[in-house]
């Protein structure tokens, strides 16, 4: 057998906000969605590919001390495009985890910006190559384990 990630959904407690978020960040197209009282969600996409749902159906803040997702990656194709998602998680005001794009880990040149989401769910968009001109804010573990 051979495994792929089709799509991941998210709990999220504003559809409206997080919908806002996710396409400012990742330039994200709704490709459907419904508005329907207690039934509210959004399917986001890229080139009408499904790449992340979102269900309002929660309360509160995610929280990283229950079992669980850790944090959700993206991959991106450079080192430039870490940077913009960079600058719009900056405009919006989103929390940002070690002050901006740094390796996965001491010597690495592959690396990333890592924040959150509207509700607290940790987050990373990287590139294989191109950060390897800053320190890794972990010594000698890995940057996407401990933030």
């Amino acid at each position: 057998m051979t495994f792929r990630t089709g799509h991941v959904g998210l709990n999220v407690s504003d559809l409206d906000a997080s919908t806002d978020f996710y396409r400012k960040v990742f330039g994200f197209e709704v490709v459907g969605s419904s508005h329907e009282d207690g039934r509210r969600y959004a399917f986001l996409g890229l080139d009408g590919t499904l790449v992340l749902t979102l269900w309002q159906q929660s309360e509160g803040r995610f929280s990283p001390a229950l079992p669980g997702l850790h944090h959700l990656s993206f991959q991106v194709p450079d080192i430039e495009t870490v940077r913009r998602a960079e600058a719009a998680v900056r405009e919006l005001g989103a929390v940002l985890h070690h002050d901006g794009v740094v390796p996965h880990g001491e010597g690495s040149s592959s690396g990333g910006v890592f924040f959150e989401d509207p509700d607290g769910i940790r987050l990373e968009v990287y590139a294989p190559d191109g950060a390897g001109d800053r320190p890794a804010p972990t010594p000698g573990a890995p940057t996407c384990g401990f933030f």
